[in-house]
């Protein structure tokens, strides 16, 4: 095939290539089995998506007369798709790091929250804080998530609580997603948390009459452009019915449900996600059994976050029982200034340590399903022809060693390539064996 190409990714040891055949995500029989090509090539197009994998004598037969515009020699190394962070909260000024050690005194979440600390301690700081301020740490937290791998981040808002802030916070993500290489969906996350002064009731009232209009009128006139809704439904927070309301008004501009949920009580949040139709539910520590069926049966992707759980010292959210029942599992970094992580490698491996995920199930889960859970696993999460471009590259013969290495990605990841352009190379894994 003549012509001119971006990329060629050749001769790889390992090609992992997640779904073979268009799946919009993999339940717990689909991950056992994942594809895997040996000796096998890519080639990216200069539109950014892929258009062919297989065999690197079959790509170099077919692609005999092609030119690219860079060719990479994956000899000894394995291909994967760009991982997907399902939950993050990178947008914040501020900085929670004394907190951290009144939880190791043991402090609770709650208790730090009620104290005037947690989110109301970076909600005033981000309040204070210029869009240039924010967009600059902002800019610093994605390129350390792209070194760790990930190629399509899920960001929010939150940090703000009155419209003025929230919109401030929106802005940054979007200038983010128009000037960087990196995928983002974007989250309004205006019921994180009640603002002081306010009920939930009014905080409830203020987001559907306030907050929404103003953030359709910026969506119609393409200002921004945001992708979900997410209300933190807990105790003390938004109860069920507050959080019903938000969502349903969010819907109905628009946007996907993915929400905060079960985290601390059990608030039969997921039962309430599958009756409105949300595309994910995150945290879900505290979900019932009931909860869990409803999920399954309504396609309902559960992100897990099992940095929360282990900085938190929570109880561990049901991998097993979820991925038993049927239920889409994804994972999500849940980076914010109380889990501060930006490595879904690190994630992948918490996952299989302490929620007993295997690694299949865990690679899944942080490709494909955590595509499904932003709505886009159509063109990220797996290498397949007409995909988004979006691979990493490690430096080392089995891929497994993504996960494996607990803080090992630093030295294992060679490139990072979003829609075929190469956007972190690691100079270290030329001459650095991953054993």
């Amino acid at each position: 095939m003549a012509g001119q190409h971006r990329l060629l990714l050749e001769n790889a040891q390992q090609l992992v290539l997640v779904c073979g055949r268009g799946e919009e995500y993999l339940l717990r029989e689909g991950a056992a089995g994942l594809p895997v090509l040996r000796d096998a090539s890519v080639v990216v197009g200069l539109d950014g998506c892929i258009k062919a994998v297989g065999r690197a004598d079959v790509i170099r037969n077919q692609f005999s007369g092609a030119t690219f515009e860079k060719v990479i020699d994956c000899s000894g190394k394995c291909v994967l798709p760009g991982l997907v962070d399902a939950h993050t909260h990178p947008v914040w000024a501020g900085d929670r790091v004394h907190e951290f050690a009144m939880k190791l005194a043991g402090a609770s979440y709650m208790e730090i929250h009620q104290a005037g600390g947690g989110i109301h301690f970076t909600v005033e700081h981000t309040q204070k804080a210029t869009e240039e301020e924010l967009f600059d740490t902002f800019k610093h937290r994605l390129e350390r998530m792209r070194r760790a791998g990930s190629t399509l981040v899920e960001c929010k808002s939150g940090y703000g609580l009155n419209l003025e802030t929230e919109l401030k916070m929106l802005r940054v993500i979007e200038c983010a997603k128009q000037s960087m290489d990196i995928g983002i969906s974007s989250t309004y996350c205006g019921a994180h948390s009640v603002p002081k002064g306010k009920t939930a009731t009014e905080a409830t009232d203020d987001i559907i009459n306030n907050h929404l209009p103003k953030l359709k009128e910026l969506q119609l006139s393409g200002e921004i452009h945001v992708n979900n809704i997410d209300v933190f439904c807990e105790k003390g927070v938004f109860d069920l019915e507050s959080t019903r309301r938000i969502l349903q008004a969010g819907k109905d501009i628009g946007l996907q449900i993915n929400f905060h949920g079960d985290e601390l009580h059990p608030m039969k949040s997921a039962e309430l996600g599958a009756e409105l139709g949300a595309r994910a539910i995150s945290h879900l520590e505290e979900v019932s059994d009931e909860g869990i069926t409803a999920m399954a049966r309504a396609k309902c992707a559960a992100v897990l976050l099992p940095t929360t759980a282990y900085m938190l010292r929570l109880k561990q959210p049901q991998a097993r029982k979820m991925l038993e029942e049927g239920v889409i599992v994804a994972l999500g970094s849940d980076f914010n200034p109380n889990a501060y992580c930006f490595s879904m490698p690190m994630v992948m491996h918490l996952a299989c340590v302490n929620m007993k995920m295997s690694m299949n199930e865990a690679l899944v889960a942080a490709t494909i399903n955590a595509a499904y859970a932003l709505g886009k696993s159509d063109t990220h999460g797996s290498i397949e022809a007409g995909k988004q471009g979006d691979l990493i590259i490690i430096n080392s013969s089995r891929w497994e060693h993504l996960i494996y290495q607990f803080g090992g990605h630093e030295a294992l990841i060679n490139y990072v390539i979003v829609k075929g352009k190469v956007i972190y190379q690691n100079e270290m894994c030329g001459t650095m064996s991953s054993y």
